[in-house]
């Protein structure tokens, strides 16, 4: 099990360590600055976090000592604005990750608005993937939870690095089988209820909140959507909608098993205008048998006035399969040692969490 957590928060971000005697902070890094992901590229364990300083821009910094010293590296960018007056400026990277090549430094970052860069040496430049940018649907891409729409999931298949698929809020999910050259819509089975019948299965229209793919079958994908949770197990050819009773169908975060395709972790929420627990009941679900069934866990979770929300990025599974860690909005983290059978609460009280991963 993975014994080391980043989490990156509205206030910096958090390094904790697995002890004898349970977690403990580690220390930090951007105290009192936004950090709204990080990860660790384990070919040479090079860290990489993502501010967003609001008026003073979107920063990428990378470490290669552990997180103990920080250097900014290049943002990526689109034209500039002396070449075209119209070229957008990039909001922030939403999520970041390898490439599946052997050489390190291949990354790929999502971002707002919309744009998927690569880098081949670690950040220290980017290329704009235009074949996606040019797409032309992507001018009916819209803005979810942010005013512009963005990339929060890529997804690369370990047997073939040439396949990458993103999910784009909201703007569907996109798969490419020839390394970014070329893109298909692939949202067949999904369908947005926020849009007239006529176009509610269109890719463009859909809002895939957050999309995961399993590690060991690479054709299984799971997505929690706004308008509930779908699985694919042919390779994103077709989705299927999955109830989730006796828990709501909208959620922000996702966790699916690294092994087992059929496995999947939620954090279930009241949609739209109120967005928290129901009932003020903080629980986790969980299906082990691809949707057919879940359990409601809410052990060592807050039970009363429990308002906590989990973004997209706040709840990770680490490579077992069996331990979990998520924080919330309000500042609560929290690990399962037991594939989310009961919980033990971080010994730290944390800012916003935007997201959370084992390293």
């Amino acid at each position: 099990m993975s014994d080391h957590l980043m989490i990156s928060t509205r206030k910096g971000l958090f390094f904790l360590d697995r002890m004898a005697d349970g977690w403990r902070l580690a220390g930090n890094a951007f105290l009192g600055s936004p950090v709204v992901n990080a990860m660790k590229d384990g070919r040479d364990g090079t860290l990489y976090a993502t501010l967003n300083l609001g008026h003073f821009g979107a920063k990428l910094h990378r470490s290669t000592d552990n997180g103990r010293t920080w250097d900014e590296v290049a943002m990526p960018a689109h034209a500039r604005q002396e070449e075209d007056a119209d070229a957008p400026s990039v909001v922030q990277i939403w999520t970041m990750e390898t490439d599946g090549r052997p050489a390190p430094g291949g990354l790929w970052a999502g971002t707002i608005p919309g744009g998927l860069f690569h880098s081949a040496d670690g950040g220290g430049s980017w290329t704009l993937n235009d074949s996606l940018w040019s797409h032309p649907t992507r001018e009916k891409w819209m803005g979810g939870g942010y005013d512009k729409p963005g990339i929060h999931s890529i997804c690369v298949d370990p047997r073939n690095a040439d396949h990458i698929s993103v999910g784009v809020s909201v703007g569907g999910v996109w798969r490419s089988r020839d390394g970014g050259k070329s893109w298909d819509g692939a949202t067949r089975g999904m369908t947005a209820t926020y849009v007239p019948p006529d176009i509610a299965e269109l890719p463009e229209v859909q809002d895939p909140h957050r999309m995961v793919q399993c590690a060991a079958d690479p054709d299984g994908f799971w997505v929690q959507h706004h308008c509930g949770i779908f699985r694919s197990a042919d390779g994103l050819e077709t989705w299927s909608t999955i109830t989730p009773e006796p828990c709501p169908a909208f959620g922000f975060a996702v966790a699916g098993h690294p092994q087992d395709p059929l496995t999947a972790w939620f954090v279930p929420a009241v949609k739209d205008e109120f967005r928290f627990p129901r009932d003020g009941r903080f629980v986790v679900s969980r299906t082990q048998d691809g949707g057919e069934s879940f359990e409601v866990m809410s052990q060592g979770l807050p039970q009363e006035t429990s308002y906590d929300l989990v973004y997209r990025h706040g709840l990770a599974v680490d490579a077992t399969g069996r331990r979990l860690a998520m924080g919330s909005t309000t500042g609560g983290g929290w690990v399962s040692e037991d594939s989310g059978e009961s919980w033990t609460a971080l010994p730290a009280r944390l800012p916003p969490v935007y997201a959370v991963g084992f390293v």
